[in-house]
């Protein structure tokens, strides 16, 4: 495993996906992650079980941590988790709106005790403004920043198929947290950190945000076609299955249509002449595409456009993904046997991490309750 965050002691009071995507990413740099769950674990753990019986959820954001099991309303485990605390590094946590500061943790008088901790608190709507106290989940919020209005197609608006909102908050913790640890570095001191589903999602809506506050542009659902470039968008082939491509400028609309679509002269066509005039008439240019893409399959016509140096990317189905030729895959070990995953993004060194294992549930009480007893 790596090491570059190995000495550090993360405590997080964790559930469902954006708290623990956060403290993966640290266990996976080295970090030592203490996961406390209550006695009846993180409900993501039930989220499914067609991981060999594991949730797919928990199988992905929870490898290489201890699970300890806390009742914090007993003062017994609170006094545990006090001493666990004062020697940590990090606690973040994601419980409810106000609920850790009720059982005695709260991140200000964390600070005061133990001023080289660092606190993140991750949550729906942030710890000021009137929606402050909001239970939040990923689809609410996709609904509430605006994503969804910009996402689907004509027949209405859509769910991203991925918790987005939830991975955007633990994206902008986990940054946030290595941003603390150097200024720790530098000070000495730590500082508390507060991260939202719905400012960590809203900042990714900044294009159609700015587009919308200062050009009046309201984002159309386009399905899969880009809404300001074509042709950007997908065609389906002979076979029932489609492919998407995207022509950034006017040389390769130039070499697409003589390559492609076999008559170089389409790309002087006075409604085809620049990005502007095909989107103007988009409707025209789709009943030139269509019938060419229609008339080979999928593949076929992938094969065509990477020969032409054409940017595509096939429509795959999940069957298509299990059977990528470009996946990196990363073995994990779960309570229930080996399990062969898709790879993280970064490679170091020309190597990918190397995982811990997914704990069971309260997998680590006991020892921790030795390592962390008051004698």
């Amino acid at each position: 495993m790596r090491t570059d965050l190995s000495g550090l002691l993360i405590i997080s009071v964790e559930q469902a996906v954006a708290a623990p995507y956060a403290s993966s990413r640290l266990a996976e740099a080295g970090a030592r992650v203490i996961k406390v769950e209550r006695p009846e674990g993180d409900f993501a753990r039930g989220y499914d079980s067609l991981v060999q019986g594991e949730s797919a959820y928990f199988v992905w954001l929870n490898r290489g941590k201890e699970s300890v099991c806390l009742d914090l309303r007993q003062e017994e485990d609170r006094d545990l988790m006090e001493r666990m605390l004062a020697r940590a590094d990090i606690f973040i946590q994601n419980l409810a709106p106000g609920a850790i500061d009720r059982l005695g943790f709260a991140p200000d008088r964390l600070r005061a005790d133990y001023p080289r901790l660092i606190t993140v608190s991750i949550s729906g709507y942030g710890e000021e403004g009137p929606l402050s106290d909001l239970k939040a989940y990923d689809l609410l919020v996709q609904a509430e920043t605006g994503l969804s209005s910009i996402t689907g197609n004509a027949a209405g608006p859509a769910r991203t198929g991925v918790s987005v909102c939830d991975i955007a908050a633990g994206m902008t913790a986990y940054q946030s947290i290595l941003e603390a640890l150097i200024g720790r570095a530098t000070t000495g001191t730590g500082r508390h950190i507060a991260v939202s589903l719905f400012h960590a999602l809203s900042d990714w809506m900044n294009v159609p945000y700015l587009q919308y506050a200062y050009g009046g542009k309201v984002p159309p659902r386009a399905g899969l076609n880009h809404p300001t470039i074509a042709p950007y968008g997908v065609y389906e082939g002979s076979d029932g299955k489609s492919v998407l491509i995207s022509i950034q400028n006017e040389r390769e609309w130039a070499m697409f249509c003589e390559t492609i679509l076999g008559d170089a002269a389409l790309a002087r066509d006075p409604r085809f002449d620049s990005n502007s005039n095909r989107v103007a008439n988009r409707a025209a240019l789709d009943a030139v595409l269509r019938p060419v893409f229609a008339a080979v399959s999928r593949d076929a016509m992938a094969d065509r456009l990477r020969a032409a140096r054409i940017a595509y990317g096939r429509v795959s189905e999940m069957e298509d993904l299990t059977e990528h030729p470009q996946n990196r895959y990363v073995t994990v070990e779960t309570p229930s046997g080996p399990v062969r995953m898709l790879a993280p993004g970064a490679l170091v060194d020309d190597s990918p991490a190397t995982l811990g294992p997914v704990p069971g549930l309260g997998a680590h009480s006991d020892a921790l309750r030795e390592e962390f007893s008051d004698d």
